[in-house]
């Protein structure tokens, strides 16, 4: 499980892969509804004029001195579902995350199983 007591404090450092390959800069981490646990985390990636934000999952990350190495390779994050740098997750594209990284999705009766702290 991924721990940080401050996320403020690691928003835009930098998001590296298990080789340690930069993958973006960390803007915000999603949590379990049900648990309160970090679940996600959203990396941004691309050019200043088309970047965007994807996912991925915070399982087995781990922090250093400036960075936090996820367990997940870079293309398989590039090439997770995004949304726009101003934009929010909706309820219905959450199954496509979860699929994306071979995770179980139920959320129950819940409306949403993620929210943005």
């Amino acid at each position: 499980m991924f721990e940080a007591e401050d996320i403020r404090e690691w928003r835009g450092h930098h998001v590296v892969d298990d080789s340690g390959s930069k993958i973006g800069e960390l803007e915000a981490l999603y949590v379990d509804t049900r648990t309160d646990e970090y679940m996600f985390a959203t990396v941004k990636i691309g050019l200043l004029s088309r970047s965007r934000l994807v996912f991925v999952p915070t399982a087995g990350a781990k922090v250093g001195p400036g960075y936090l190495k996820v367990t997940f390779p870079k293309k398989l994050v590039r090439d997770a579902p995004s949304i726009d740098t101003d934009g929010e997750l909706l309820a219905p594209d959450e199954p496509a995350i979860f699929s994306h990284y071979e995770l179980p999705y139920d959320a129950g009766e819940m409306e949403r199983l993620l929210a943005r702290r």
